[in-house]
C-alpha cells in the first residue's frame, strides 16, 4: 500500500474518531476487531476520496442505527413454512469454501422468482444472510486461515434466464443497491457459468452500468465453469450446478444435502438454527409472531430501470428473431455486492 493510501486511512481514521458514540458502537460492531481493514473498503467503494467515503461510511452507519440491523439476527422468518418458501424462490446458498479460505456462495439468478412472499421478506432474508456471513461464516474463516479473511466468492447460475425475469429489476435493484451502500468490497470475485447465447445482450447492457471497479471482479466462464473453479476449490465445495455439463441449477435437480439452495441444506439449517437461538436469547415480552422486520429500503429510480429494461429489449428484439430466443431473457441486475 503506498504512501498517498496510507495518508487516506490516517485520515480518515481521524475523522471517524469524532463521530458520536453511538455511531462509534455501531462501527465497531461492523469492523469486529479490523477497523482499518473497514476503512480500506470503504475507500475503495469511493475511488479513494475521504469525503466521499467518509459521507458513504456515516450514512452506512446510520441506516444501521435506524433500522436495527444489529437485531436483524434475532428476528427469525416464521413460520418455517414461510421461510422454506422464500429459500426455494430467492435461490442461494453456501457451497463451500476455496482453497485459500473465502466463502463460496451460490446464487441461483436465472431461476430465483421471488414469487412466495413480499419484497420485506426476501430483503430481510438477504440481509440475514449478509450479517451472518460478516459476523460467523468470515471470523471462522479468518480463526481457520490465521489471517484475516474478509470477502467471499460468488458463483452465479445463468441457467433458465427469462425476459420475465424483468419484472424483478426493482427488487433486485433494491438488493443490489443496499449492497452497494452497506456492504462494499465483500465480494472477491463474480464468477458467471450456464450462460445461455441470450446473455451476452444483456451484458452488453449492463457492463457500461458498473463501476470498473467491479467490472473487473467479473468473470464469465465456460460452460458450467467446472474445470476453472477447480483451480480456487476442491470439488466439494462446487455448487451443485457446477459439478457436470447440463445440470442446470433447479432447486429439484440435487438432493438437498447437495443443494446449497435448499432450505434442507446444512448452511440453511446452521443460518435458519442460529437466528432462532440468537431470539430465544433476548429478552422478549411476547412469544414470536409472524411479520417480516421492516427495513427502509432505497426507491430505485424509475426512470434508471426503464432505461435498462428498454435497453436489454433492445438487445433482444436485434438477436431474437434471428436465434428464436426472443421469450428468453434476462433482468441482468446480479446482486453486485
Amino acid at each position: 500500500m503506498g504512501i498517498a493510501s496510507q495518508d487516506a486511512i490516517k485520515q480518515f481514521s481521524a475523522l471517524v474518531a469524532e463521530v458520536d458514540e453511538s455511531l462509534k458502537a455501531a462501527f465497531q460492531n461492523i469492523h469486529q476487531g479490523y477497523p482499518t481493514e473497514t476503512l480500506v473498503r470503504f475507500l475503495k467503494a469511493r475511488e479513494w476520496s475521504i469525503p466521499n467515503a467518509h459521507k458513504m461510511l456515516l450514512d452506512c452507519l446510520n441506516w444501521r442505527i435506524q433500522n436495527c440491523i444489529d437485531e436483524i439476527l434475532a428476528k427469525p422468518i416464521i413460520p418455517a413454512d414461510l421461510y422454506r418458501g422464500i429459500r426455494d424462490s430467492q435461490l442461494v446458498g453456501l457451497s463451500g469454501y476455496t482453497k485459500d479460505g473465502h466463502p463460496v456462495f451460490a446464487i441461483g439468478v436465472g431461476l430465483s422468482t421471488y414469487d412466495k412472499a413480499s419484497v420485506n421478506y426476501y430483503v430481510q432474508s438477504h440481509i440475514q444472510m449478509n450479517e451472518y456471513r460478516d459476523h460467523v461464516i468470515l471470523p471462522a474463516s479468518t480463526k481457520k486461515c490465521g489471517r484475516h479473511v474478509a470477502t467471499c466468492v460468488k458463483v452465479l447460475d445463468m441457467t433458465g434466464l427469462k425476459l420475465s425475469a424483468l419484472c424483478q429489476i426493482k427488487l433486485l435493484t433494491i438488493i443490489s443497491t443496499i449492497d452497494d451502500l452497506n456492504y462494499p468490497e465483500k465480494t472477491e470475485t463474480y464468477y458467471i457459468v450456464n450462460a445461455p447465447c441470450i446473455f451476452s445482450a444483456c451484458w452488453k447492457v449492463v457492463k457500461p452500468l458498473l463501476q470498473e471497479r467491479t467490472r473487473r471482479k467479473v468473470q464469465i466462464l465456460q460452460g458450467c465453469g467446472r474445470d476453472e473453479l477447480l483451480k480456487i476449490m476442491d470439488y466439494a465445495s462446487l455448487p451443485h450446478f457446477c459439478k457436470r455439463e447440463g445440470s442446470g441449477s433447479s432447486q429439484h435437480s440435487s438432493s438437498g444435502s447437495d443443494n446449497c439452495f435448499s432450505f434442507d441444506h446444512h448452511f440453511h439449517q446452521q443460518l435458519y438454527s442460529y437466528i432462532k437461538q440468537q431470539a430465544l436469547g433476548r429478552e422478549l415480552a411476547a412469544p414470536l409472531k409472524q411479520g417480516c422486520f421492516h427495513v427502509d429500503v432505497p426507491e430505485p429510480d424509475p426512470k434508471g430501470v426503464n432505461i435498462v429494461k428498454t435497453a436489454i429489449e433492445s438487445q433482444l428484439h436485434k438477436i431474437g428473431d434471428r436465434n428464436g430466443l426472443s421469450r428468453s431473457l434476462s433482468g441482468l441486475k446480479i446482486n453486485i455486492a
